[in-house]
């Protein structure tokens, strides 16, 4: 009786770290295998564009000024800054996207003021701002759309997605990062929530195809 009961405590013990390593897996807390553009044979887009004239073009600028942000390890916290962007060690998902942009040459605070005085018409805002108005993830998208090249949503056209791209979800935003999972969906960089450990995610297959309304290159 004591050896099966041994037995039955050991199954369950068995069971519940598997359960839990699964999760973490899930949770991109346990690190996922990582495959480039090269592993699938797909060439890595290189912009003509040099926005900002520091000799890297813009598709690769836009990622490196992000990867650099992320490693800061920005705090989630959605707050107003009257400098418009983040002054301290708090942000949301849309900073990910301003900053990297940014330091590229694109400076989405008046890029985005600016395409909305131009385009009242597209944009449902009562009250204009421009230090919050781009932080906006339904501005972003407008003013993306607007401004920028549109690309498929459709995960299944690998190809189609390059690290640097910026990808719109109903209520969230991020970057498309050069890293890549084993069916050739690209990780995801973004800043979703106050729990979030790592910043650089294989999340992209657990959102539904529909949450995602815009996919963006831009130059």
């Amino acid at each position: 009786m004591k050896n099966k009961t041994k037995i039955i405590i050991a199954i369950i013990l068995v069971i519940s770290i598997l359960i839990l390593l699964i999760a973490l897996y899930q949770l991109n807390i346990i690190p996922h295998k990582q495959y480039s553009n090269s592993d699938f044979n797909i060439q890595t887009y290189i912009s003509n564009v040099d926005k900002d004239n520091d000799g890297i073009d813009d598709q690769t600028d836009i990622l490196n000024n992000v990867k650099k942000y992320i490693k800061s390890k920005p705090k989630y916290k959605s707050k107003y800054y009257g400098t418009g962007y983040p002054d301290d060690e708090y942000g949301v998902c849309t900073d990910v996207v301003a900053f990297g942009l940014k330091d590229a040459g694109y400076d989405l605070m008046e890029l985005v003021n600016q395409d909305i005085l131009s385009n009242k018409d597209k944009y449902n805002i009562e009250t204009i701002d421009k230090n919050i108005d781009f932080r906006r993830v339904q501005n972003l998208n407008v003013y993306f759309k607007n401004n920028s090249i549109s690309l498929t949503t459709d995960l299944s056209d690998i190809k189609q997605w390059q690290g640097g791209d910026i990808i719109v979800f109903k209520n969230h935003i991020g970057i498309i990062s050069d890293k890549r999972n084993k069916n050739g969906i690209p990780f995801l960089i973004h800043h979703a929530n106050p729990m979030q450990v790592n910043y650089e995610e294989d999340v992209l297959e657990l959102y539904n195809q529909d949450y995602i309304i815009g996919h963006y290159r831009i130059s």
